[in-house]
């Protein structure tokens, strides 16, 4: 069971990255995922789920129309493209495969994570 998360990096305000998410087919190509992030000192924050089909996405109102998520046709890869990236959107990104087929707000609902990226959002 493994979750690969790439892609963050340093950004200027206002750019954007693209975060990937490998996972085991096992894991990943009938269950939903999502996108979690986490700043120093706060809470770990959902900011994106997709289901298992890509039928139906989700998004927190902070990053709604910033932050898309995706996955590829097998299911095995999701992705997440963020623009307009604000210093605030600074945090390790963590991937993770919910315990569905469908991909909720909380993250007691997932059972597997991925090792977290960082992604830096200067002013």
């Amino acid at each position: 069971v493994q979750l690969q998360a790439s892609g963050g990096g340093l950004v200027q305000a206002g750019g954007s990255l693209r975060l990937s998410c490998a996972a085991s087919k096992r894991t990943s190509s009938n269950n939903g995922m999502g996108w979690f992030r986490q700043a120093p000192g706060k809470e770990r924050e959902f900011v994106a789920g997709i289901s298992w089909n890509a039928a139906s996405t989700t998004y927190p109102d902070s990053v709604k129309g910033r932050f898309t998520i995706s996955r590829d046709r097998a299911g095995n890869t999701v992705y997440l493209q963020m623009s307009g990236l604000k210093p605030e959107d600074t945090a390790v990104y963590y991937c993770a495969s919910s315990r569905t087929s469908y991909s909720p707000r909380d993250f007691s609902q997932y059972a597997y994570w991925g090792q977290g990226t960082l992604v830096t959002v200067s002013s």
